[in-house]
């Protein structure tokens, strides 16, 4: 049965409404139970549970081992020659500490002035559930789906995603789909939904250089035993200049300004300079939109992120550090390399200062959809329905997620849609969700499926 073209939005409007109560019950099972992946805590217990919610719904769902935590797969496969879509997310969730911060118990969900509280609500199993649902809802009113549709939800995106990729690699075939579709993050702070297209990659590296056994006196030893502080200091002035501009040879190769079409995009995007800078803390950030928006997600970063060296408590103390470090990470667009930037790194670094060790900490690559794409058009399309506004449509966010795995290991298209309030408090105490985020979640998935499906 082709439901696509018998989609009604109201239909589903209406279905969510009636099912209200018996949603929020489902998605308070699933906050009840801790799932805190860095402490390996609840984990197995939670991706247990969501395999039990999923197979409850009608799809055909089970979990998979990998070295770390479970990955949760299920499907409903409705025949081979329909789209099929992919959807992403996570069910491990950040620590809750610190605990008296919360004004409710983080794993007790709780309702207040329209907001569910509670770990885990809008980061991401608020979302999560949204997606299922959605199915639920579609299911109900229509008795099948129009498309095949796949999930896959791991339990360790909060500790840094350590073998999603190497699931993907592993698990091709299984995962083969023609869209990858993400609700995680917040709606734009205007409270417009969302279409986001890629993000920055990232590497992070840590240098050290020590001159000395141990710390010396800076009068009795000042002029003789070098200081490391400020061979660092001498080697971040020469990586970069005043500018902005980073001077490691090679380190801009690849990068593509923004065609025409994005930089469309970028100037339409909303604009706020006051709030913007309230955001990020300043007086002001002296840049228009369109230069706010290029800065974040078209052109690379080069970020010390922590410099130790010597002493630093109350009073002074007169000594010549033995020892000193310098944490850099920098955010790489698409056409960027990680593996490539970190190779030219330590020969700029081995060049500078031979002495100088460089350790590499992490790493993530950069990825890109294009918004030309019909698939994307329908996604857009589609979440312009179920809000009845126009999205905000982002070519990359400035920071970094495993998008990589999906265009890059599975080489499919991905879009990431964000279903939370702007102001969901991800990681934070009292982290939430809007009911009415939650429910229209729920009712864009709808229109999603619908759209794939030819309505």
């Amino acid at each position: 049965m082709s439901s696509g073209p018998n989609f009604s939005g109201e239909a589903v409007a209406q279905q969510v409404a009636k099912s209200r109560e018996d949603y929020l019950s489902q998605l308070f099972t699933l906050l009840r139970q801790p799932s805190i992946s860095a402490q390996n805590t609840g984990t197995v217990e939670c991706a247990n549970l969501l395999r039990q919610t999923m197979e409850d719904l009608g799809i055909a769902t089970r979990v998979i081992e990998t070295a770390g935590q479970p990955v949760v797969y299920g499907e409903r496969m409705r025949n081979p020659n329909a789209p099929t879509l992919l959807v992403y997310g996570h069910y491990d969730v950040q620590p809750p500490d610190p605990i008296e911060a919360w004004h409710s118990p983080p794993f007790e969900p709780t309702i207040r002035d329209g907001r569910i509280y509670a770990r885990g609500a809008g980061d991401n199993k608020g979302q999560l559930m949204a997606q299922l649902l959605g199915v639920q809802t579609y299911l109900t009113l229509y008795g099948d789906l129009p498309i095949n549709i796949k999930f896959m939800f791991e339990g360790e995106e909060e500790s840094g995603s350590v073998h999603l990729a190497s699931f993907v690699e592993d698990h091709r075939d299984l995962l083969r789909c023609d869209l990858v579709y993400t609700s995680d993050g917040p709606m734009h702070e205007s409270g417009a939904p969302v279409v986001l297209l890629g993000v920055r990659g990232m590497l992070y590296v840590e240098l050290s250089r020590r001159c000395a056994k141990w710390d010396n006196h800076s009068g009795n030893k000042g002029n003789v035993v070098q200081n490391p502080a400020w061979r660092f200091v001498e080697l971040l002035s020469a990586m970069r200049d005043p500018r902005g501009r980073v001077l490691i040879p090679g380190f801009y190769d690849g990068v593509l300004p923004p065609s025409d079409h994005e930089l469309a995009h970028l100037r339409s995007l909303p604009f706020d300079p006051a709030q913007a800078a309230k955001q990020a803390g300043c007086a002001s950030l002296n840049m228009d939109g369109e230069t706010y928006y290029r800065k974040l997600m078209f052109e690379p970063t080069f970020n010390i992120c922590g410099f130790h060296s010597g002493y630093g408590g109350a009073g002074s103390k007169t000594i010549i550090p033995a020892e000193a470090t310098v944490k850099l990470d920098m955010r790489l667009v698409y056409g960027q390399d990680p593996d490539d930037i970190f190779e030219k790194l330590c020969a700029y670094v081995q060049q500078f200062d031979p002495e100088v060790t460089v350790t590499h900490l992490g790493q993530m690559r950069p990825s890109r959809t294009s918004a030309d794409l019909p698939v994307i058009q329908d996604v857009i399309a589609a979440v312009t329905a179920a809000y009845r506004l126009q999205p905000v449509v982002m070519p990359s966010l400035g920071g970094s997620l495993p998008d990589y795995v999906w265009t890059g290991i599975l080489g499919v298209p991905s879009v990431i849609v964000p279903y939370a309030n702007s102001d969901e408090a991800n990681h934070s105490p009292n982290e939430n969700i809007g009911v009415e985020n939650f429910f229209a979640g729920i009712r864009c998935i709808c229109h999603v499926i619908a759209k794939l499906g030819g309505a």
